[in-house]
């Protein structure tokens, strides 16, 4: 994407967005509702034009490749895209024949999609009595099916409960080291993001904000840390306040809570409470999430 910018009517949808996106990956892009993400998608796939600049997806121009790009891609939209009173095996047996999938080899790739999701023993049963969980499950096995290079997923466990959300989730990721496929994946779930993708991107109001590795990303944020014991007080709080690379420091029930700089270190803080007669029972220091970062990036950016 290179200077990619759409709008509708008074609305800048996308802004000028520069992001290139590795072949083999699982891509997060990550915003807040309206910032963009679903428009990209549709831009990526040549279902929209861009008001200005331009896109190359698997080598075509999406102004004039929209065709081949979507022949090569799969895609899970805002809606799944089944036949509700058709079964899975149906389903997956009328896109194959979209697709020009012969009958033996119809029959072993449903089969070997099936099968990895645990929908295999059910799939003659019709998709309208199946919860929404295994209906995004067949959904993405739909998206498959024709063993696409790239894998468009807008909000694939979006409205799932926590459980049918991770089952998704870790047969995803199964599925997509399996299939080989590079995978551009929009989630509000930034501990989904966190563990499927090898690179995120955070847009927001069209404009990217923030990119790389998840684990690059939360090395911008603050370091939290705990320390549990007895006998603090507001003036060992002052001094630790005080010290180098402490970002915050609160007293909270007999705890002192800190955010602190990445190089900061808690071994002088600990002998600092130590000296003012506080005893130390536990420390606990850890890096902040993906999902602090975030909100982080959308609180500078408001």
């Amino acid at each position: 994407m290179e200077a990619l910018t759409r709008t509708f009517g008074s609305v800048r949808a996308l802004d000028g967005l520069d992001l290139d996106v590795p072949a083999g990956t699982v891509f997060g892009f990550l915003g807040p509702n309206g910032a963009g993400k679903t428009t990209t998608i549709r831009l990526l796939l040549g279902l929209l034009e861009p008001t200005s600049g331009r896109a190359t997806v698997l080598g075509f121009d999406t102004r004039d490749g929209g065709a081949e790009i979507r022949e090569r891609s799969g895609a899970l939209l805002e809606h799944h895209g089944l036949y509700e009173r058709l079964s899975a095996e149906e389903n997956l047996a009328f896109y194959a024949r979209v697709w020009r999938m012969g009958g033996a080899a119809r029959l072993d790739r449903i089969r070997e999609l099936l099968q990895p999701l645990g929908l295999w023993d059910r799939r003659r049963e019709p998709v309208g009595r199946w919860s929404r969980g295994m209906k995004q499950k067949l959904a993405v096995a739909r998206a498959l099916l024709h063993r696409p290079t790239l894998l468009f997923l807008d909000e694939p466990t979006a409205g799932l409960d926590p459980v049918a959300a991770a089952s998704l989730r870790d047969e995803l990721g199964a599925l997509v080291q399996r299939e080989g496929v590079t995978v551009f994946l929009t989630t509000h779930n930034l501990a989904e993001a966190e563990r499927l993708c090898g690179r995120v991107a955070v847009i927001k109001q069209g404009r990217l904000r923030a990119v790389g590795h998840p684990d690059e990303l939360k090395a911008r944020s603050a370091t939290r840390a705990e320390i549990s014991g007895r006998g603090f007080n507001e003036a060992m709080l002052s001094q630790v306040r005080a010290r180098p690379g402490v970002v915050r420091a609160e007293l909270q029930n007999g705890r002192i809570l800190l955010e602190l700089a990445e190089s900061a270190d808690t071994a002088p803080l600990v002998a600092l409470l130590v000296q003012g007669g506080g005893l130390v029972e536990e420390v606990r220091k850890d890096k902040g999430s993906l999902e602090d970062v975030f909100l982080t990036l959308m609180e500078e950016t408001r």
